[in-house]
């Protein structure tokens, strides 16, 4: 399995798409090399302010999404 290190650099857009969440970002994707066989993980690392911005864009298409949704199936979420 091959990892990465990504590192988002600006954040562009964000929209809903037939049930996809779809973010526009400028990123940085460097290869990460294996340290040992158990940490075989990519990692996602971003600014603070750009987490923050990510977070309110992140709500706010969710809750756009709520609202295609029919009343009855909008309180029972898994």
């Amino acid at each position: 399995m091959k990892t990465y290190d990504i590192e988002i650099q600006r954040l562009k857009s964000a929209r809903h798409n037939r049930g996809l969440i779809e973010l526009g970002v400028d990123v940085l994707v460097q290869p990460r090399p294996a340290r040992d066989e158990q940490s075989v993980i990519s990692c996602l690392s971003l600014p603070v302010d750009d987490a923050r911005t990510l977070l309110i864009l992140l709500k706010q298409q969710l809750a756009e999404l709520d609202k295609l949704q029919p009343r009855s199936r909008r309180s029972g979420r898994c």
